[in-house]
C-alpha cells in the first residue's frame, strides 16, 4: 500500500496485485536497449505496486550486454542477470529465465523493446480476473513490409488450421503466464521448445490483448526470410501431423491419376497403334514424380531430425553466471 499526497491530503493507493511478478527478457545484441527496458519495466512495476523481479537472460550476445547487465544488477537487487555460455536461442533463454524466476507469474519479453513493457499492467488486470495466460496480439506492426505482413497473416491462419491444438493468431511470446503453467512448461523434457505452442497446449483459461508493435529501437532485426521459414517449419512440425497426412493423400491422388493415365495410354494404343511416342512426356513424368518423392522425404526428414534432437538428451542451455539469484532466498 502506498501513500500519495494531493493538495495537503493523504490518499491511500492500493497495489494492483500483492503477488510477485517476474519479467523475463531474452537478450541477444540488445545492449543498447537494456537500460531503456530496465527503466520502463521499473516504472511499470512501481505503478502496479507489486513485488517484482526483472530477469535479463544474456543468450551469448557478442556485444557488451554482459557488462551492462552486471552494472545494473549490481545497483538494483530486483534485477537478475543470467549469462549463457553461447547462443542457445530465445526460446531456451525464456525457459532459462523461467527456471530462475521466483514470481507467482512471469512475463516474457523480447529484448529489442518491440514488446511494450507498459502493457504488463493490462496483463496483470486480466490475471486478477482469473486468466492464467494473457498473451499479446500483434495488431499492427511498424516498420514491417507489406510482403512480411501478408506472410505473417497467412502463416498464422495456416498454423491455426493445421495444428492439433487451438492456436491464437498473431500472438507471439509476449505474455503473462501463471506460475502453475510455468512449472509445467519447465518440467517438459522436450528440447525443441516452441513456447507459444506449449502455452496453448497446456490449456487453462487464456485471453489476448491487442497491441501496437513498434519498430525495433536499436540495430537491425536478426530475422530474415530464411529464418522466418525455419521458424514456420518449427511451429508446424512441432504441433501438426498434417504434413505426414499430406504425403498419404498425395500418394492416393497420384496413384489414381496414374491409373487413369494407364487406361488412357492403352486405349490410345489400341486406337492409334502407329502413333509416335515422344520422350518429353516421360521426362516430365520422371521430374514430377521425383519432386514429389523428394518433398515427401524432406517432410519425413523434418520429423526425424526433431526426434534425433530429442533422443540425444543434451541440456537446453548452459548457464555461465547468475547475478542476484533470488532462488537462494526464496521460500518457494
Amino acid at each position: 500500500m502506498y501513500r500519495r499526497r494531493f493538495s495537503g491530503t493523504m490518499r491511500l493507493i492500493m497495489p494492483l496485485t500483492q503477488k510477485k511478478v517476474s519479467a523475463i527478457i531474452a537478450c541477444y545484441r540488445d545492449g543498447q536497449a537494456i537500460p531503456f527496458m530496465y527503466e520502463r519495466l521499473t516504472k511499470t512495476f512501481t505503478k502496479i505496486g507489486c513485488p517484482y523481479e526483472i530477469i535479463f537472460v544474456n543468450d551469448g550476445s557478442p556485444d557488451d550486454s554482459e557488462s551492462i547487465l552486471a552494472d545494473i544488477a549490481g545497483k538494483d537487487i530486483h534485477v537478475v542477470a543470467v549469462t549463457h555460455t553461447r547462443n542457445f536461442s530465445a526460446q531456451n533463454a525464456f525457459v532459462s529465465g523461467m527456471e530462475v524466476s521466483t514470481g507467482d507469474a512471469v512475463v516474457l519479453l523480447d529484448g529489442d523493446l518491440q514488446d511494450p513493457p507498459e502493457l504488463i499492467e493490462q496483463f496483470v488486470q486480466k490475471w486478477n480476473e482469473g486468466f492464467d495466460v494473457v498473451y499479446g496480439i500483434r495488431g499492427k506492426r511498424e516498420g514491417t513490409s507489406l510482403f512480411l505482413r501478408v506472410s505473417y497473416k497467412l502463416f498464422y491462419k495456416l498454423f491455426s488450421k493445421v495444428s492439433y491444438v487451438a492456436m491464437p493468431r498473431d500472438a507471439g511470446d509476449f505474455s503473462l503466464i501463471d506460475r502453475k503453467i510455468v512449472d509445467i512448461i519447465v518440467a517438459m523434457p522436450e528440447r525443441d521448445i516452441f513456447i507459444r505452442g506449449l502455452r496453448a497446449w497446456v490449456g487453462f483459461k487464456q485471453t489476448g490483448i491487442s497491441y501496437y508493435r513498434p519498430e525495433r529501437m536499436f540495430g537491425r532485426t536478426n530475422h530474415n526470410l530464411i529464418k522466418n521459414i525455419r521458424w514456420a517449419k518449427k511451429a508446424i512440425f512441432s504441433f501438426s501431423y498434417e504434413p505426414l497426412e499430406l504425403i498419404f493423400y498425395s500418394a492416393l491422388t497420384i496413384s489414381f491419376v496414374t491409373f487413369l493415365a494407364i487406361i488412357f495410354y492403352l486405349a490410345s494404343y489400341l486406337v492409334y497403334p502407329d502413333a509416335p511416342r515422344g520422350t518429353t512426356t516421360i521426362i516430365l513424368l520422371i521430374l514430377f514424380f521425383g519432386s514429389v518423392q523428394l518433398i515427401s522425404i524432406s517432410i519425413i526428414g523434418e520429423y526425424l531430425g526433431r526426434i534425433f534432437e530429442e533422443v540425444k538428451g543434451r541440456p537446453r542451455y548452459i548457464t555461465r553466471d547468475i547475478v542476484n539469484d533470488h532462488r537462494l532466498h526464496s521460500k518457494r
